[in-house]
């Protein structure tokens, strides 16, 4: 589905996972320093919306994904993973409820598989789940631009926790100085019926439009890992430092979980996410799903890849855990530097002290 705001001025159309907004509208570095100053608005209409309405929707979801559900209040913010039964992330959602309707924002190319999985793990419980084509996505960072609905009242809207580590969470990345913290967003729920009309108020008082490229740079620069870019078949949430605001490691029982417990308590993921500075001297950035090389043998893949209006051209990739974090890179022919995010030793926060078996004997 293809958006009416793609006939604004400029409007270049995206491609890959962001198909159908726009990529930028004539000046990209320009539109990400309008989010970071709070006046930009970004057309995300292509996300999946998801609700689950019925008095058992909050317990029922609970049961079934990595984030503590059970308590949410209306109008709090959270975001969830649905695994597979090897720990494998499959579903990812921004969550919020308002009282009567638990709202899950995804991928575009997500949202048929979400509701179908949804539905099949119904029973006999009091929910009922179904895809809201009707409401679009609007995003924003800081306290951003005043978005009105047509009948005065603000929209529902989410607030990204990263990367703060919520209750009964662990970083495999940094907890102090972390990148992200410099970035608010805010991701807002509009009938799709109104959006022009919510676009055309808000760039009225002053606010710009800004592209998927812009949110996706300042993503990216925040370390910030995606559904549609970092994960593959194999992807856990502990390579990608996504324990930190999706997981709680007491909840109770989830499928997956006895995977997630296995490697946070005993094990290390087999992979890190890690963030490139990309050489621009030439111009040119590699490809996502590039394969990234060390001394010409291959440790990981490109998963993202931006110029940010500061830092230049960036990416994130998932690289052997393994691999020497002061390794030089190159990636599509281009130079790159690594600066970490889960760390090589693979252990997260909160991990509990090996088991000193030293003075263990056998009976003879």
């Amino acid at each position: 589905m293809s958006s009416p705001l793609l006939n604004r001025p400029g409007a270049v159309p995206a491609g890959g996972p962001d198909e159908g907004v726009a990529a930028h509208y004539g000046e990209p570095v320009a539109e990400q320093r309008a989010l970071v100053r709070g006046v930009g608005l970004t057309d995300l209409s292509h996300l999946g919306v998801v609700t689950v309405t019925g008095p058992d929707r909050l317990t029922w979801l609970h049961s079934l994904a990595t984030q503590k559900i059970a308590g949410l209040e209306p109008g709090e913010s959270t975001e969830t993973l649905l695994l597979d039964p090897h720990g494998h992330v499959e579903h990812a959602a921004a969550v919020l409820d308002d009282g009567e309707t638990l709202w899950m924002i995804t991928e575009s190319g997500h949202a048929a598989g979400l509701v179908a999985f949804l539905d099949s793990m119904r029973f006999m419980l009091r929910v009922e789940v179904r895809r809201a084509e009707e409401m679009a996505v609007l995003g924003t960072h800081g306290d951003g631009p005043a978005l009105r609905l047509r009948e005065g009242g603000a929209p529902l809207r989410w607030l990204d926790p990263w990367p703060a580590v919520a209750e009964g969470s662990s970083a495999y990345g940094t907890t102090s100085e972390h990148p992200g913290s410099e970035r608010s967003a805010a991701l807002w729920l509009v009938p799709r019926e109104q959006l022009v009309e919510v676009v055309d108020d808000a760039t009225g008082a002053g606010a710009r439009l800004a592209g998927a490229w812009a949110w996706d740079a300042l993503r990216v620069a925040a370390w910030r890992p995606r559904l549609a870019r970092e994960v593959d078949d194999r992807a856990l949430p502990h390579e990608l430092d996504w324990l930190r605001t999706a997981v709680h490691l007491s909840k109770g029982c989830y499928r997956g979980q006895e995977s997630v417990a296995r490697v946070f308590n005993l094990g290390k993921p087999p992979r890190r996410l890690t963030f490139l500075h990309l050489d621009g001297s030439d111009h040119t950035t590699p490809d996502v799903g590039a394969p990234v090389l060390a001394a010409g043998r291959e440790v990981g893949t490109l998963t993202s890849v931006a110029r940010h209006h500061e830092l230049g051209p960036i990416g994130l990739a998932l690289l052997k855990r393994s691999l020497d974090p002061a390794a030089e890179l190159v990636v599509g022919g281009v130079a790159a530097s690594q600066e970490t995010i889960v760390g090589a030793d693979g252990v997260g926060t909160g991990r509990p002290d090996a088991i000193d078996r030293s003075a263990l004997r056998r009976r003879p």
